[in-house]
């Protein structure tokens, strides 16, 4: 799990040879930035830091960069990026890689330098005795979007790496309102550090008045007012994401998106499907299935079908030209009133 990698960087326990995978980049650019404030001091990086991208030089040469001695410091630090021969991807151009020298440097590393093997891919080809042997004897950081219970722990330490302390139902609040996405999250987690820097405690309270909730969430609760036909609240919603400058079109694709989301994961649910399952089934974040799941319960799957085939036809009016894009989706969320 990347959190307890984190955790050996961060106590100066070291591996000879880490390999990065994933289409997580935040997850790997962490990694990477951990390990450069962790294993180089300020003044060792022009000496003994390298980025080699294997796109463009073969391995067996940027292997002789990693058996350099590193200068005026105990450690060098190699970061080989693209390492586009773990993969059954073609390169964008041809390289020769003798991947032969890397099995031969695995089972013999220098005691002096640190490997970062970066794979920005979302499978590896496991087939390949190379994958078998990196995936043996480095440590490895599969760069995925974390479980529900990964993402807390990781929102709960980057506050404590900020010297504060998050409540718990403060942490699903900030999750509901900023999303998934690590970057946001990050940069929401740090602004309000700030202002929790006297009482060094984060609660519910100050994720209420310091998150803006994403455009995401915005329209996930524009959906939730429209089930429970709560059609003056749905409008208010609308017309605060129309002074966003969102546009109708993107508003009504976002929600149909989501309706279809909470019919799927009902759908999952009944055959006995978890939430884990669910997610990989439909790729998308397991804290969304949860949400979704919360939500699904209360509607039968006619009302959701019959909402679906509603947005599909404003969709169709819209994108036609047939009708007034910002009046079509206005009357349709009206519509909903006489539902009742």
């Amino acid at each position: 799990m990347v959190l307890d990698v984190w955790k050996s960087i961060r106590k100066k326990q070291f591996a000879p040879v880490y390999l990065l995978y994933g289409t997580e980049a935040f997850l790997i650019n962490e990694t990477k930035q951990l390990l450069l404030e962790h294993v180089l001091n300020e003044e060792e990086l022009d000496f003994n830091l390298s980025a080699i991208d294997l796109e463009e030089t073969p391995i067996d040469i940027a292997l002789e960069e990693v058996e350099t001695l590193p200068f005026m410091g105990e450690k060098r630090l190699v970061f080989l990026q693209n390492a586009s021969f773990l993969t059954a991807e073609k390169p964008k151009q041809k390289i020769d890689h003798n991947v032969k020298k890397l099995e031969d440097y695995l089972a013999n590393p220098a005691p002096y330098s640190i490997i970062v093997i970066t794979a920005p891919y979302e499978k590896l080809d496991e087939r390949k005795k190379i994958t078998k042997e990196l995936k043996r004897k480095a440590v490895v950081v599969e760069a995925k979007k974390l479980t529900d219970q990964e993402l807390k722990v990781w929102v709960r330490e980057r506050a404590a790496s900020s010297l504060v302390q998050i409540d718990e139902d403060a942490i699903d609040l900030m999750i509901g309102m900023a999303g998934t996405n690590l970057m946001l999250l990050t940069n929401e987690i740090d602004k309000i550090a700030l202002y929790a820097e006297d009482s060094k405690r984060i609660t519910a309270e100050i994720i209420e008045k310091l998150v803006a909730k994403s455009f995401e969430q915005n329209v996930f609760t524009l959906v939730d007012k429209v089930l429970q036909r709560n059609v003056a609240e749905a409008i208010r919603i609308y017309h605060e994401l129309l002074r966003q400058n969102e546009e109708p079109i993107k508003i009504l694709g976002l929600m149909a998106s989501q309706v279809r989301t909470l019919y799927q994961v009902k759908e999952f649910t009944r055959l006995g499907y978890g939430q884990q399952k669910i997610a990989a089934a439909l790729k998308i974040h397991p804290y969304r299935v949860k949400l979704a799941n919360e939500k699904a319960g209360k509607f039968n799957e006619q009302e959701l079908l019959e909402l679906i085939h509603q947005f599909a036809e404003a969709d169709y009016r819209m994108k036609t030209g047939q009708a007034d894009k910002v009046l079509t989706l206005e009357l349709l969320l009206l519509k909903f009133n006489r539902a009742q």
